[in-house]
């Protein structure tokens, strides 16, 4: 039996991304953000929600671009610490110990740590309320070569042990219980 609630947010989990942002490295900050995803395939597009309070709201506002960098079981807690610390009061690189690389697409720094990293350029800002939603495509994608395989080129993110945001919590992702299309597949 289910119980009814308020309406929320709770569609869970999320990608916990840290999205880099700045054209310039005396400005490059970054911060964690769960609302965000694929909203387009081609062109490739995706979107992240930010609260204008947010101390690279008006950065990713300005230079409109910004670069979504994938999280894993090793960056959690500079994840959560990007998330709950201001670019404000904190050097996040230094409190943080990630490592801003050039962007090659974007001014915005790719951290060297994240297994991938999407560089993408803001199209639309929808002012939805308590978050804006910056709308950008995607101009390219920066893949560590330790998540290749050597033989087909496939990009292998089940080695990278990345982690999701739950209702308050990161979570590392499971096993895998099927892969695209598996239900339709023909049996030998």
């Amino acid at each position: 039996m289910k119980e009814s609630w308020k309406p929320g947010t709770m569609i869970y989990p999320l990608p916990a991304v840290l999205v880099t942002c700045g054209d310039t490295p005396e400005e490059w900050n970054m911060l964690t953000v769960a609302w965000t995803g694929t909203i387009c395939t081609d062109p490739a597009m995706c979107y992240i929600s930010v609260r204008p309070e947010r101390a690279s709201y008006p950065l990713i506002e300005r230079c409109m671009e910004f670069t979504l960098n994938l999280t894993t079981k090793a960056m959690a807690r500079a994840t959560d610490w990007a998330g709950v610390r201001s670019g404000r009061d904190f050097d996040k690189w230094k409190e943080t110990g990630l490592t801003p690389i050039p962007g090659e697409k974007v001014k915005s720094p790719t951290i060297d740590e994240s297994p991938l990293s999407i560089e993408c350029r803001v199209k639309r800002i929808e002012k939805l309320g308590s978050h804006s939603m910056f709308i950008a495509e995607v101009l390219g994608i920066r893949a560590d070569k330790r998540y290749l395989d050597p033989v087909t080129g496939r990009l292998d993110l089940e080695k990278a042990e990345l982690i999701a945001y739950n209702h308050g919590s990161y979570m590392e992702l499971g096993p895998i219980v099927g892969t695209f299309g598996f239900s339709v597949r023909k049996k030998p």
